[in-house]
């Protein structure tokens, strides 16, 4: 049986520092938030909405250009990570709603939503940047929101481009245990 450290290490060695969907995810809400700044606002939450289906692919070409595992399923962690994205796509049952009724509430319960699994990541990696993350995310969406109500897309993309940013640049910085000694672990079935 492995321990939590040895799964730890090897989904910091398969993973490769994780860095696929926060780059996937900057490039996209950028383009969003640059579509917000010229369209009405309808049509560009309906470009923020649409676009959030673009962040997995180009994450999966970002992942194999970076020799990143993605989507690995060997290690129970890598598993974890799977059930946090399943978890923040069920709160589309809430986004669809809102756009339909109040689309100006589109761009806040997205950028929040998209957030949340990075308090996983961080309990995963054992390091506080999810953690940072998550919070820095949420409270600079809501203050945006609040203090750009005429631009919400690109109040909110703004926001989350720069919380990708500096979480971006810490991912690469962190110092990461061990990964020169990949461990041996045991595959559970799903």
């Amino acid at each position: 049986m492995s321990t939590l450290q040895d799964l730890r290490i090897d989904f910091e060695r398969r993973s490769r520092r994780s860095m696929s969907m926060p780059i996937a995810g900057t490039i996209v809400w950028s383009v969003a938030g640059v579509a917000g700044l010229f369209l009405p606002l309808k049509s560009g939450v309906t470009v923020l909405v649409l676009a959030m289906a673009l962040i997995f692919p180009l994450a999966l070409a970002v992942a194999s250009v970076r020799g990143e595992e993605l989507t690995g399923r060997d290690n129970p962690l890598s598993r974890l990570m799977g059930a946090c994205v399943v978890m923040v796509n069920l709160l589309w049952a809430l986004h669809i709603p809102l756009y339909f009724a109040m689309p100006r509430f589109v761009p806040l319960s997205l950028g929040i939503a998209l957030g949340l699994h990075w308090v996983v990541y961080s309990w995963i990696v054992a390091h506080p940047l999810g953690y940072r993350h998550a919070i820095v995310r949420t409270l600079g969406l809501l203050a945006a929101w609040w203090l750009f109500p005429e631009w919400p897309v690109t109040a909110c993309a703004a926001v989350v481009v720069a919380a990708y940013a500096l979480t971006l640049v810490e991912m690469a910085r962190r110092p990461v245990p061990a990964l020169a000694q990949p461990a041996q672990i045991a595959s559970e079935p799903a």
